[in-house]
Parts: C-alpha cells; structure tokens; sequence
C-alpha cells in the first residue's frame, strides 16, 4: 500500500527528498481514507474484513454480498480479474497513472492468473501492477516472468515483539516464533484463540491424542500449525532446532519416516482446506496420526538408532 501510495503521491518534491509518500496531498489523503479513483484493489473475500476493507469498496455488489449467505472465497476469481482489466483501461481520474493492487497474487485460481497475462505484459496507459506474494514460486510461472520482484524484508526481531507488545500480545516471542517472524501473524494467531500458553499446548497434545486443544479453530489454521509441528519435529529427529515451537515443548523421539508420511497427509489436507468438513473429526484424525509418529519410535528412538538401523 505504501507503494503504491507513492506512485499517486501528488507532491513529487517530497518523493524525491524523501523517498517516501508525503501523506499529505490529496493523492495520499484519498489513499489514506480507502476512496483513491486511481487504486483498484483485489482481494479475497474472506481477507477483505480482516484487512478492513469494506465489501462496498472496488465496486463489489454490496447488496448482492450482504445476501449471500455463502462462506467468503479465499479465492481472487476471473470475473473479479476481469472488471479491474476493464478499469485498468479507463483514463486516470487525477493524471497520476493508475495502480491495480493484488493481494496475495497466490490466490488467483489459474484461469484468472491466464487472464490476466496480457494486462500484465501490456499495461494500458500509466497503468502499473502490483502483486503481493508471500510464495512467489506459487505463482504461474507465466506471472512471474512478466514480473519484476521486488523482496520485503522482516522487520528486526526487537522492533517486531515491541510492536507485538504494544498490542497486548503476551509472551510475544513465542507468538513471533510460530508465525515465522512475522508480527502481522503473530498478531492473527494471537486473535484467533492461540495465545502463548496454547499453542506452547499443542505438541504434548498431538502426542496424548487430545484434539480438544484445537476446539473452535478454523480448519485452515489447524492444519497450519499441525505443519509446523510436523516440521519441528523433523527437524529435531534430524538434530537440528526446532523453528516454530518451544523445544521444550517438543516430544522427542519421532520418526522420520512416520512424520514425512503424516507430512503428506497434512499438504493433501491443507489444497482442501475450504471442503466443508467436519472439523472436530478431521482434527482428531490428523491428531491420531500424528500421535503414532511419536508412539511408532521404539525406545531408544531418534535420529542415531534410526540411522544405526537402515
């Protein structure tokens, strides 16, 4: 956003002694206050309210959206693409050019990522592109060809958990840690029910077979953190220290075979997260197998007597 504020920043003698949008022309007041003419955003549904971002903005129909009763896509879909290549060609409310924002680019299904291929190499006007990716190698590689990649570091371990803190989020480092560094994250888990206390829960759950540690979670989460498990797992079982979770919370002891094989499981489960599934009986079925991952090792278990034995 901030890019892009700075493509339609209107005071070019503060972008260019700055570098930075000036925040307060009426370029950037109207990017500020979401009413930009010259901003097209697309994103999934279900980000849109997370995000803060009306249903009503972009020129969703916000009657049609407020009668259905359908789950919000997690999906940007090709009619959606289509109506931003079709703003894209219109002239530029304020001279400034325009800017079609994608977040995350991940989330086009491939035929709207085909659709967009054409705008993408041949942008109308002053248009200019600009997608968001977490996973650039998620994208079509037909997309990211056409693409120049421009990276976003992590903010720096301190300023991240002083944010967190300032945010009320308890024992923010172990927060920071399951979501990979990412503060924004951290902050999403910490909303959704998994404070510090509860997810520091989760691997001695999964090990006693109690899926009750994961009641009332979303399936999409659920899975997230059944990964990350499975890859701390891994990692100590290879001797390596654990990314995601405490290692003191950590059961030792799981085999490599058994967790690259619920590891399989958990990605085939993950491509599906949106089924409408019974969630309480699919957690206890990705819990049961994972808690044979641990209970498969025999004593004296772990990566020397796994190597000792092949």
């Amino acid at each position: 956003m901030t890019l892009a504020q700075l493509w339609l920043c209107e005071d070019d003698a503060a972008v260019e002694r700055a570098g930075r949008p000036c925040g307060r022309c009426a370029g950037c007041r109207a990017m500020l206050a979401r009413r930009h003419p010259d901003l097209h955003l697309l994103l999934p549904a279900a980000l849109r309210a997370p995000l803060g971002w009306d249903m009503a903005d972009e020129g969703a129909d916000a009657e049609s959206t407020a009668k259905s009763k359908a789950k919000p896509s997690r999906e940007i879909r090709v009619d959606e693409v289509r109506q931003a290549i079709a703003w894209a060609q219109q002239t530029s409310s304020r001279a400034r050019g325009k800017v079609l924002l994608i977040h995350p680019a991940s989330a086009m299904n491939a035929v709207a990522a085909n659709a967009l291929l054409k705008t993408l190499e041949e942008p109308p006007g002053r248009l200019r592109l600009l997608l968001g990716c977490a996973d650039p190698e998620a994208l079509l590689p037909t997309i990211r060809s056409r693409c120049q990649r421009v990276a976003l570091a992590l903010p720096p371990r301190d300023v991240a958990l002083a944010w967190l803190a300032e945010r009320g989020v308890a024992d923010a480092a172990v927060l920071l840690d399951a979501a990979g560094g990412r503060p924004q994250e951290a902050l999403a888990l910490q909303q959704e029910g998994f404070d510090a206390v509860r997810w520091r829960r989760v691997p001695q759950a999964v090990a006693d077979g109690d899926a009750g540690v994961f009641a009332g979670a979303a399936v999409a989460r659920v899975v997230d953190a059944l990964l990350k498990l499975c890859h701390d797992l891994m990692l100590q079982a290879a001797g390596a220290g654990a990314r995601y979770f405490p290692p003191a919370s950590l059961p030792v002891g799981a085999a490599l075979p058994a967790l690259a094989a619920w590891a399989k499981t958990l990605v085939r489960t993950a491509r599906h997260d949106e089924h409408p599934w019974n969630a309480p009986l699919l957690f206890e079925a990705l819990v049961a197998e994972g808690r044979r991952c641990v209970a498969a090792t025999p004593p004296g278990g772990g990566r020397a007597a796994t190597l000792a034995r092949r």
